[in-house]
């Protein structure tokens, strides 16, 4: 009932199918070991969606120890891209979204996927602010490229990710 949207889930986190397999498998086995604190106060599904993004964050951060990178100045971070009419096929992106580079892949996903603000994502993924919002910054101009370059937009602003 619940397996092709968590799994879904996992391929929005996952690098790869065997990467996703993974997470789905633990988030399965998680979810058997910890169905006791379920508290039936909100929807199952949302439940099991946050133990599968837990899953998906536990192994990022047991496979790569992050390398933090120099702040970027607010600039970066305010930049504005040319606005576009192109609509974007889900597939396409969140294909384009999982050939990142983890950290702005988690970031991404944390912040445009589930709403998570960049203190709350800092907490998460134990990063400055500074740190998730210019991995959220590098995110978005890697996608914005792969964008234009796969002819789904022809201007340089993505304002929708």
């Amino acid at each position: 009932m619940y397996s092709d949207d968590m799994y879904a889930v996992c391929c929005y986190y996952a690098g790869n199918r065997n990467e996703a397999d993974d997470i789905f498998q633990d988030g399965f086995i998680r979810i058997f070991e910890k169905i006791n604190q379920y508290k039936g106060d909100g929807p199952l599904g949302a439940w099991m969606r946050r133990v599968f993004v837990n899953c998906a964050l536990e192994k990022f951060r047991k496979e790569s120890r992050m390398t933090l990178y120099p702040e970027v100045n607010d600039r970066m971070l305010e930049q504005e891209f040319e606005e576009t009419d192109a609509i974007v096929n889900e597939k396409a992106l969140m294909g384009f979204v999982a050939e990142l580079p983890p950290r702005y892949r988690m970031v991404f996903n944390l912040y445009a996927i589930e709403g998570y603000s960049h203190q709350e994502i800092s907490g998460i993924m134990e990063i400055s602010e500074g740190t998730s919002k210019s991995n959220l910054a590098r995110a978005r101009k890697i996608l914005q490229r792969k964008l234009i370059k796969n002819g789904f937009i022809r201007h340089k602003k993505v304002s929708s990710l």
